[in-house]
């Protein structure tokens, strides 16, 4: 590896000026991508409630558990841009080109060999994971038809997580927004085409199953675009990170060391949501036995509606988390800097400006939440199930975003092992359990589920925020 300059003095011309318009300056090209990358997702929703019933709600019922399991295995690799950002980052301000440049060569090469083998270990471990998941038959079987499609696709997410967040770390997030907008244009129109079929271009009606098609295609696109900045001259001769030589176990075990406490926390999140899940799949199972001595069928409801209201607070989720992204990119390039007071800065900013912004956002999801659940499903009575929980996270969503951009400014930081600890300790004695005592044991149905949310939410934003309050997090060494 190339020899580390020593660190800057003051900022550089991503840190410089004031730090809201810094924050803002990575941020809102963030947001875009990361929101327009979601509706990758959310356009499958959209598209399914076009669908006649009950393929329609099998189809929504079936989406959170396939992407929850597509997020157990790919999102858990995707934890590398943790460490890539953090290393990036820091080697970015500290004027370490190469060095930044050979930290996505290593987080590359695992990305591309790891997304192999947890796709293999994804088609073999998904049948199980489905039943314990789904008990309604036509949803596992939508869900099987998805995933057997969209799992192909975990080394390219993989591997485009690996980029984003080399590019992130340099600060030019604006790459990303490219690629995330011509991927999501390619998947609408595959959607449109594979889930209906098109009789004049001789293409058959696949379903869901053709969502999960236009899924993969359309971030393999994105891969490929991301690859196409890289090897720009500005680029490849900068940081060279298409060079053989720098392979280094040692720099991908410490990428990896960061980041593997936030891929422990990732698999604890899809876990906990997951059983999250499965509890609201558990009402649909308590309703159809109500109603077994009718003969009557039973639509997935309480599952559908669960789908339907994480699909729309999702594309609040990605914009808090884009946020966190770009605060953590600020708090990385600043410690690199050895400005720790600097990062701290960057870190409360950040979180005033998610209350202000996200406070207006929560607002209007709560205020029109009849309106835009009548957009997403046609089904009634999904409509009536999710009225409530929709309006009680929109509340929330000021919370929300406080407690993910400041877990990502730990991120950041390097801080990785003290959100992991949070992460399981929350979702395993407080969201899921509450969930079941709430929603199942004491009888207050889909409510009471989401209700377990709220508290997780506000514990999250609560932790993490006297954790970076406390400062500990300034003398990480990377």
């Amino acid at each position: 590896m190339a020899q580390i300059a020593p660190p800057a003095v003051g900022s550089n011309e991503v840190t410089s000026g004031p730090p809201h318009r810094a924050i803002l300056r990575l941020a809102l090209p963030t947001v875009g991508a990361m929101l327009t990358q979601s509706i990758v997702n959310e356009i499958d929703i959209v598209f399914f409630a076009r669908l006649p019933q009950p393929e329609s709600s099998n189809a929504q019922a079936a989406l959170l558990p396939s992407l929850i399991i597509l997020w157990l295995f790919g999102g858990s690799l995707s934890a590398i841009s943790v460490g890539t950002q953090a290393f990036v980052g820091r080697r970015f301000a500290e004027k370490g080109y190469h060095d930044a440049g050979a930290v996505l060569t290593n987080a590359a090469f695992f990305s591309v060999l790891a997304g192999i083998v947890f796709s293999i270990i994804g088609y073999a471990a998904t049948p199980a994971i489905l039943g314990a998941m789904i008990k309604n038959e036509g949803a596992r079987a939508a869900a099987e038809e998805y995933l057997r499609w969209r799992l192909l696709g975990v080394t390219s997410m993989v591997t485009t997580f690996a980029f984003k967040a080399f590019f992130d770390g340099i600060g030019k997030t604006h790459i990303h927004l490219v690629s995330a907008v011509v991927m999501n244009a390619l998947n609408i129109v595959l959607c449109w085409l594979l889930i209906f079929g098109n009789a004049a271009l001789g293409i058959p009606k696949m379903g869901i199953a053709g969502a999960g098609i236009a899924g993969v295609a359309s971030t393999y696109l994105g891969l490929a675009i991301m690859l196409g900045y890289a090897v720009l001259p500005s680029y490849r001769s900068r940081y060279r990170p298409f060079t053989w030589a720098n392979l280094d176990r040692g720099l991908t075990w410490s990428v990896l060391k960061l980041s593997i406490p936030s891929s422990v926390a990732t698999i604890a999140v899809m876990t906990g949501f997951a059983l999250f899940a499965a509890i609201a799949g558990k009402l649909d199972q308590i309703d159809a036995a109500a109603a077994a001595s009718t003969g009557a069928a039973i639509e997935p409801v309480n599952g559908a509606a669960t789908t339907v209201i994480v699909g729309i607070l999702k594309l609040t989720f990605t914009a808090c988390l884009a946020f966190g992204t770009s605060t953590a990119t600020l708090v990385a390039q600043s410690l690199g800097e050895k400005r720790g007071d600097r990062a701290e800065v960057f870190g409360w900013t950040s979180v005033r400006l998610g209350l202000v912004i996200f406070g207006l956002v929560g607002f209007l999801e709560a205020a029109f939440a009849p309106q835009v659940l009548a957009f997403v499903t046609h089904s009634e009575m999904v409509q009536n199930a999710a009225l409530m929980p929709m309006r009680v996270m929109g509340i929330c969503t000021p919370v929300i975003a406080v407690g993910m951009i400041l877990t990502q400014a730990l991120f950041g930081a390097g801080n990785t092992r003290f959100v992991m600890i949070v992460e399981l300790i929350l979702h395993f004695t407080c969201l899921v359990p509450l969930a079941w005592v709430l929603g199942i044991t004491l009888g207050f149905g889909l409510i009471g589920i989401w209700a377990a949310g709220v508290v997780y939410v506000a514990l999250l934003a609560g932790v993490m925020s006297w954790k970076f309050k406390l400062g500990d997090w300034k003398h990480i060494a990377l």
